[in-house]
């Protein structure tokens, strides 16, 4: 009998959006999933510049913390069971590599393994405005398996704080691994037609 495997590999790049990849950790670790965090060298520029979290916060939230240089760990073998992966937040310039297979960084290369093996890769693409190889590039991730995620807030939902926003992304990306961690005040539905 095959069992799901209960770890999920957690990118994050130098896109602005922090706390996203923070949250992700949180409700992961909430619900016993085990995490494999990796950091690019700009994430590390980027939570300077707009956190009030460290790079030893978030590491500290992860099961397991490997170095973006150690192209060799664990999560970079299809042979390394996961849920799949998730970019929170991630780059153009991540989204780049991995659409073009540029697997120099553990980050792309655990990314392209995700791809490779048929397993849910999500990447929470925090840019705009959009150029056309920006699009071409979601396009080609797409094509080959990815779901680009722009974290959009849902508005229905009322929210009432930063928190809640996040929340309620942060349960809809987790949505798409059938993990449900009960932050996302779902659609109700409207009374009526017109």
């Amino acid at each position: 009998m095959t069992t799901r495997p209960s770890r999920m590999i957690v990118g994050i790049s130098g896109a602005s959006g922090m706390v996203y990849g923070k949250r992700i950790l949180e409700v992961l670790r909430d619900l016993e999933i085990e995490t494999h965090l990796i950091m690019s060298r700009a994430a590390c520029i980027t939570l300077a510049a707009e956190a009030d979290f460290t790079k030893q916060d978030l590491e500290a939230l992860a099961t397991v913390t490997h170095s973006n240089k150690d192209i060799g760990a664990v999560c970079s073998s299809g042979s390394y069971k996961t849920l799949g992966m998730i970019v929170a937040p991630c780059s153009v310039k991540t989204m780049a590599e991995i659409a073009t297979g540029t697997t120099d960084n553990l980050l792309s290369r655990a990314a392209d393994v995700v791809l490779k093996e048929r397993r849910r890769l999500v990447l929470m693409l925090r840019e705009t405005p959009l150029h056309l190889g920006h699009i071409r590039n979601m396009a080609q991730v797409t094509e080959m398996g990815g779901i680009i995620y722009p974290p959009v807030p849902a508005f229905y939902a009322k929210p009432q704080s930063l928190e809640e926003m996040v929340d309620h992304t942060v349960g809809r990306v987790l949505d798409l691994f059938d993990l449900d961690p009960g932050i996302v005040r779902r659609w109700p539905g409207t009374q009526g037609g017109e």
